[in-house]
C-alpha cells in the first residue's frame, strides 16, 4: 500500500484561504449593516452649539449666522446625512434654527423648539424617544444638556470663538450612557487668553 504524504505548504495555503474568506465575509456583513440599526439598541443624541453668528453693533438681540456659520451648518448636515436623524430640537433663536435647518432639510425632519431654560424637560423628551436626535443649543446650555442626559459635558465652551464641538451621547437600553466629544467644520484653536 502506498502512503500519502502531507504537503505542509498545501495545509498552510488552505488555512490562509479559510481565514481570509472568514475576514472578507465578516467585513461584508459589517458594511451591509444599516446605519439606523443602532436605533434598536437605544438612542444616539448629537449635540452642538449654534454655528458662528453675526456680532457687533448691527447684530441685534437675535443674530443670524455668518457665512462661516452657514458653511458649518452645511458641514454638520453632510456629517449627519447617513445617520437617520429622527428628531431635531432647537432653541427658538435664528442662529440655532439656521444651524439645524440644513440637517432638517436632508433628513426630512421638522425642527421642534425647546426652551433652553428648561433642560430637564428636554432631557426627558429625548429619553422617551428611540432614534438619532440632533439638539442645537448654546455655549452655556449644550454641556448642561449632555450632563442632563447622563453624559459628561466636559469643560465650558469658549463663548466667543468655539463652535466646533459635537457631542455624541449614546443612551443604551440598559441605561448606560456613553459620551464622545468630536469636532466638526473649521477647527477651533484656543487663544492664549482662553487657555
Amino acid at each position: 500500500m502506498s502512503e500519502v504524504k502531507e504537503n505542509p505548504m498545501m495545509k498552510w495555503f488552505i488555512i490562509h484561504v479559510i481565514v481570509i474568506a472568514a475576514l472578507v465575509a465578516g467585513f461584508f456583513m459589517l458594511t451591509k449593516m444599516p446605519k439606523g440599526d443602532t436605533v434598536d439598541k437605544g438612542t444616539i443624541v448629537y449635540l452642538v452649539r449654534h454655528a458662528e453668528k453675526i456680532t457687533g453693533e448691527n447684530a441685534g438681540r437675535d443674530p443670524a449666522l455668518t457665512n462661516e456659520g452657514e458653511a458649518r451648518a452645511e458641514t454638520l448636515a453632510g456629517m449627519l446625512r447617513e445617520e437617520n436623524i429622527t428628531k431635531i430640537y432647537s432653541s427658538d433663536y435664528i442662529r440655532t434654527r439656521e444651524t439645524a435647518a440644513p440637517t432638517a432639510k436632508v433628513s426630512g425632519v421638522e425642527i421642534e423648539i425647546y426652551d433652553p431654560r428648561d433642560l430637564p424637560t428636554l432631557a426627558s423628551l429625548i429619553q422617551e424617544v428611540k432614534g438619532h436626535i440632533l439638539v442645537v443649543g448654546h455655549s452655556n446650555t449644550i454641556p448642561e444638556t449632555v450632563a442632563a442626559l447622563g453624559g459628561v459635558g466636559g469643560s465650558p465652551i469658549f463663548e466667543k470663538s468655539e463652535y466646533d464641538r459635537l457631542y455624541v451621547v449614546t443612551i443604551l437600553e440598559d441605561g448606560t450612557v456613553q459620551t464622545d466629544l468630536q469636532r466638526y467644520g473649521v477647527r477651533y484653536i484656543a487663544t492664549p487668553s482662553e487657555q
